[in-house]
């Protein structure tokens, strides 16, 4: 019997929040997966590929996660022709509200995992214009700004022991400071 959405959703939130110092291995596993989706994904669906989050921040601490930002010509072709694919191979796949529950803007989420079962990447593939790609200007930002990425860090540290076992909620306590950091960023490359 196969798994409903909901039994899905629940075993992929229970998952405990574990950071870790930064690994200068996490741009290898970036480079890695990069090449692996190009070889087996259509170049006609499959554009930019680019690492965020904090394990694309030297120096940053994090859950040892790749983050990735996969631009594709169109979501509809995702979810029919490369969902299918990556599931194939065994990771978790979603269509997923960009903020909050079941709200617009939606876009294909992909989880993989190791042979023991443990995350490894969270593959966002969105189309070009899709809001996500703010997310490099926060990565560029506190790449730039050590006193920015020693405060998210900090935060980093103590949402992960408060919220140790509710992934939800420690991503959740943590977009105020993304958002604002973000908007920082923005006006700050806009203005260079």
């Amino acid at each position: 019997m196969s798994e409903t959405l909901q039994e899905k959703i629940s075993r992929v939130t229970l998952e405990v929040v574990e950071i870790e110092n930064y690994n200068p291995d996490w741009n290898k596993s970036f480079e890695e997966e990069k090449e692996h989706l190009l070889k087996c994904l259509s170049e006609d669906i499959i554009k930019r590929i680019e690492h965020f989050g904090s394990t694309a921040i030297p120096g940053m601490p994090a859950k040892p996660i790749i983050d990735m930002l996969v631009e594709v010509t169109s979501l509809d072709s995702t979810k029919k022709i490369v969902a299918p694919i990556l599931e194939a191979q065994g990771y978790d796949y979603f269509w997923r509200p960009t903020l909050g529950d079941d709200v617009p803007p939606f876009y294909c989420w992909f989880i993989k995992r190791d042979k023991n079962g443990k995350r490894t990447h969270h593959i966002h593939m969105v189309e070009k214009d899709f809001e996500h790609w703010d997310r490099l200007y926060f990565r560029d930002y506190l790449i730039e700004n050590p006193k920015r990425a020693k405060e998210y860090a900090e935060l980093k540290y103590c949402l992960s022991k408060k919220f140790v076992n509710n992934r939800v909620a420690y991503t959740k306590e943590k977009t105020d400071f993304i958002l604002k950091v973000t908007e920082e960023a923005k006006k700050y490359y806009m203005n260079k």
